[in-house]
């Protein structure tokens, strides 16, 4: 998980999300910067809304309810050690400590004696292993001891428990996977089954071990139920399969060599590997991305054309939005995108951050700006000209928010009269740039002139301002109406040599 790419389920994160309103609320926080609103379809639908909390809600409680009777074992198993009595006799002791050394255990393994006559042999533990046995165990023959003591002491060895119980826990985790609890029961038969080769390969004899086993679940009824979180010598589920490996004398009892092993992790990691790497189309396809193209005055833009390019991955989709002003993507690959919104006389509109998830639908709105007018001048005359002074040219305003439709029409220049060069500024060899900042108004007239580069010769910037005045304009129309607009105007002057 740390080196390779994760696999997302889409059906929990959007039922997290709804549980968590403080995350959602975060990243919805983020997109309240841009200008248009973001909204999640799926937690929009009142439907998919509920449908998603069911499904979290009925796989948490049959979590619960696996965690609740794992834990419920674990409880049970240690009220019943803390109540039953250590084993002192020194021949279980010594048995003991020879299977340890034959077995290569170093921890100290416990052995108790419980008041139930009934119990199954069992172990539990994987810090402090322990073994319990029924009462009157200590009236059990030499070859029983050491039958049942090999068993519970090879478990302990494999670190079986441990094992088991992580099992169980992922069991719990995909209780409504049927190959997760074919997976765990597995896991238990062969680890009952390496347990009787490795009692076989300690010198027991086979037909002696069955008739122990036997003899154990004849009289010992309740070892199927109870403590099923613990390993238990002899349960009756399969128990006629364990004697059929250990009474075949064909059978190979001994484990697999180091090489063999490590053959064997190398093979499976190159299988796992690839295959956690894999990503299959539909796990990184985000759902629906729609939304509606507004202007300003809340009429819808048709024919936009919409743009979403991820630079991560270096890859551009567009389409355009339909006679209502609608757009839609049906299955953009999951990423981070930035949206631009490009419409003929309109001002480009920017989206710098689109987040776009696995299987989940996003719905957009987008606002327009009336586009910036701009006209360039050139103002040239005889004369020498000076070195140019430094100068500033001020950034374009902002065009301000008008009310704009669909249906735009551009403004024209009807009147343009020809800025005249200073005479004082050609005797002084002044030259230079000016920028004009004007509001076109209805009636097609210059308002609100603003020399936007403050360091231009004086005389040049008034004999912008002079001309650009008398200046006539067709007013721009939105939806057949006049309106107001914003426009920049560039003036040249320069003197020829």
């Amino acid at each position: 998980m740390l080196l390779l790419p994760a696999w997302h389920s889409a059906t929990l994160g959007s039922a997290a999300r709804l549980l968590v309103p403080g995350r959602a609320a975060m990243k919805n926080s983020t997109l309240q910067k841009l200008p248009a609103l973001a909204i999640n379809a799926a937690a929009a639908s009142p439907l998919s809304g509920q449908m998603f909390k069911l499904i979290l809600l009925f796989w948490g409680l049959g979590t619960l309810f696996v965690a609740v009777n794992l834990l419920g074992g674990l409880a049970r198993l240690s009220w019943i050690s803390a109540r039953s009595t250590p084993v002192a006799s020194g021949e279980w002791r010594q048995t003991v400590r020879g299977i340890c050394a034959q077995l290569g255990i170093v921890r100290r393994v416990q052995v108790f004696e419980c008041d139930n006559t009934a119990s199954m042999p069992l172990t539990w533990g994987m810090l402090r292993p322990r073994i319990l046995l029924p009462a009157g165990a200590m009236e059990w023959s030499a070859e029983r001891r050491e039958v049942v003591l090999f068993h519970e002491l090879a478990h302990i060895a494999r670190r079986d428990w441990f094992l088991q119980i992580c099992a169980e826990l992922a069991c719990g985790l995909y209780w409504f996977h049927p190959l997760a609890w074919f997976a765990a029961a597995s896991l238990r038969r062969e680890s009952e089954r390496a347990c009787d080769d490795s009692v076989l390969n300690g010198g027991v004899g086979a037909s002696c071990y069955a008739n122990q086993l036997l003899e154990l679940a004849r009289t010992l009824k309740n070892a199927h139920r109870g403590w099923s979180a613990a390993l238990a010598i002899a349960r009756p589920s399969n128990l006629e399969r364990r004697f059929i490996a250990m009474l075949n004398p064909n059978l190979n009892r001994c484990g697999i060599s180091r090489r063999a092993g490590l053959l064997a992790e190398v093979a499976a990691l190159c299988l796992l590997l690839p295959l956690a790497a894999l990503r299959l189309p539909g796990q990184n396809l985000s759902g629906k991305f729609t939304g509606t193209i507004f202007d300003i005055s809340d009429a819808t833009v048709p024919n936009a054309t919409i743009v979403m390019t991820n630079h991560k991955a270096n890859t551009v989709d567009m389409t355009t939005s339909n006679a209502e002003g609608n757009f839609v993507f049906k299955a953009l690959p999951a990423g981070e995108y930035e949206m631009k919104v490009l419409k003929p006389g309109f001002a480009v509109y920017r989206a710098p951050q689109i987040a776009l998830e696995p299987g989940r639908a996003l719905a957009l709105t987008a606002k327009l700006e009336m586009g910036v007018l701009t006209e360039t001048v050139d103002v040239q005359a005889e004369g020498s000209a000076k070195a140019p002074p430094s100068t500033e040219t001020a950034k374009n305003q902002k065009p301000m928010r008008i009310r704009i439709g669909g249906n735009l029409e551009a403004a024209k220049v009807l009147t343009k009269v020809q800025p005249v060069y200073p005479e004082s500024a050609k005797a002084a060899g002044s030259q230079g740039t000016v920028v004009l900042h004007a509001v076109v108004g209805m009636d097609g007239k210059p308002l609100f002139l603003q020399v936007l580069n403050s360091q231009i010769e004086p005389e040049l910037a008034r004999a912008a301002v002079e001309a650009v005045s008398q200046w006539r304009y067709q007013p721009t129309l939105l939806n057949d109406e006049p309106v107001e607009v914003d426009t920049t105007i560039t003036v040249h002057f320069a003197l020829l040599p």
